[in-house]
């Protein structure tokens, strides 16, 4: 589906085309998704651009839709179905308003998931871990809700069948064929199925009523969006009939988050409360006596995932996760709890062994320089030695200097600014630029780059390249807290510095 037929649908909908459509990042899965903006809310922000907004002003979301694209027909079949039902009984979960094949539209929540929480804490823990934890307490309140509506809610209506040993097993030779295997790690075929059946015989037969129920099957932190009255469930159109206690092991242990002991036991023991209240009291007995079964099982399948995505199909986010997945291991190795699968021991051991090889360079934190620059005096020199970088020349653009009311101004003064957003030019140049250079400010960050160069040229260094360098480092700055940004007009000899 391409985006005449996104706007199609949206214009079927609402009767009017978007007034404008932004490709958002991926994810896991092969899905797009785009916001789409309704026409007034985009009039709106053009009409209040560059002027001072009132506090009411600066507190109101844009109206805007997001379209979600999958070639998987029966999966958003699915979520399209389920997710009526689940809003109908109360759980935070985006409503579909229109589907045709290979598309639907639904509510827009936001950009701000569970994810970008922990990673604030990972940056100053300090500061962030009530943050955290107001946050955790949220999705796993919110999780509580989801796992125990009632049966008929989506019997009937999933994509997968109950969970079951075939459903162990498929998650186990996931792991086999898609990291172990890949790994240069070969088992002895007939010991480790050995060591599957007797997990999958355990782990589908060892699991008492009082915690099965709706098996999200992917909750996790990326999946969770923030909002500021609690959060929202997306991304469930995988759950089935389940273990509950596998979906809160799935974000307590969650690699990438690296939480504390003392985090996971508190979460822990808020889930165990939390569903205790609707399941009664015996679930905390069953919960603790399972949990290293599933803490092991998680981690396997989550290696798998690692490993079809990362070393099968080269995707750099899960390469850089597998040494957390292994630290993970490691541990449930170190803990005893795969004593009773001996090859399957022996192989996580050589796996946990080679972590290394997987370990993303030593992190620092990256900084980001943005300059203003005369083209006749050259390009701003490179300190850090890298080299490369972004470097966009706002010659083309009409410019102030050629009137003698600017020419003593910058495009820091209101004048200025006003004249070059008046013609339209400098709104779809800036779009562009931050198009190209967010991809990279984010990837360079979780890589633990420490350098990158963005620069904006115009004659003098004045006006036009004053006015690109400001809105894009206020903009990178707002958008990745994390990373430092230094703004240099360097022939104004102007230098400001954002997130120190």
């Amino acid at each position: 589906m391409d985006i005449k037929e996104i706007i199609k649908l949206y214009n079927e909908l609402t009767g009017g085309d978007p007034g404008k459509v932004q490709k958002l990042a991926g994810a896991g899965s092969s899905r797009r998704y785009y916001r789409l903006f309704s026409r007034s809310s985009v009039d709106e922000e053009n009409a209040e651009r560059g002027k001072d907004a009132s506090a009411e002003d600066a507190g109101k979301k844009p109206q805007s839709l997001i379209a979600t694209v999958g070639a998987n027909e029966v999966e958003n079949e699915v979520f399209c179905r389920l997710s009526g039902f689940l809003a109908d009984a109360g759980v935070r979960v985006p409503r579909v308003f229109k589907a045709a094949p290979g598309c639907y539209l639904q509510t827009d929540h936001g950009d701000r998931a569970l994810f970008d929480l922990i990673k604030d804490w990972h940056n100053d823990p300090s500061q962030h871990e009530d943050t955290l934890k107001e946050g955790l307490r949220r999705a796993i309140y919110e999780l509580v809700k989801i796992q125990t509506v009632d049966d008929s809610i989506f019997t009937g209506r999933m994509m997968a069948k109950s969970f079951s040993e075939r459903q162990v097993k498929w998650d186990l030779n996931y792991f086999k064929y898609d990291f172990l295997k890949p790994s240069g790690i070969e088992p002895d075929e007939e010991l480790l199925e050995d060591d599957f059946e007797r997990m999958a015989t355990h782990l589908a037969g060892s699991v008492p009523d009082s915690i099965v129920g709706f098996m999200y099957r992917d909750f996790q932190s990326r999946n969770i969006l923030l909002e500021d009255d609690g959060v929202t469930l997306i991304d469930f159109q995988g759950g089935r009939r389940g273990p509950l206690i596998y979906d809160i092991v799935s974000l307590l242990w969650q690699a990438k988050a690296r939480f504390s002991e003392t985090i996971r036991s508190e979460m822990l023991d808020y889930y165990i409360e939390r569903l205790a209240q609707e399941r009664g009291t015996e679930v905390e007995k069953e919960i603790l006596r399972l949990l290293p079964d599933f803490k092991l099982f998680r981690a396997l399948q989550v290696l798998g995932a690692y490993g079809f995505r990362g070393i099968v199909e080269h995707k750099a986010h899960f390469i850089e996760s597998i040494s957390d997945g292994l630290e993970n291991l490691e541990t449930l190795i170190d803990e005893g709890v795969l004593s009773q699968y001996p090859e399957l021991e022996r192989c996580c051991r050589l796996l946990a062994a080679g972590k290394e090889k997987y370990r993303s360079p030593a992190r620092g934190r990256l900084r980001v320089e943005v300059f203003s620059f005369s083209y006749k005096k050259g390009y701003p020199e490179d300190w850090s030695g890298n080299g490369g970088g972004y470097m966009f020349d706002c010659r083309w653009m009409h410019n102030p200097g050629r009137y003698k009311e600017y020419q003593q101004l910058t495009g820091r003064d209101t004048a200025v600014m006003e004249f070059l957003e008046s013609r339209g030019e400098v709104q779809k140049f800036l779009e562009g630029a931050e198009m190209l250079t967010v991809p990279a400010v984010e990837c360079y960050s979780r890589r633990g780059f420490t350098n990158l160069q963005i620069g904006f040229g115009c004659t003098g260094g004045q006006h036009r390249s004053v006015y690109c360098a400001e809105q894009l480092a206020r903009s990178l700055a707002l958008r990745f807290p994390d990373v430092m940004i230094e703004l240099k007009h360097r022939e104004q000899g102007i230098t400001e510095e954002f997130n120190k």
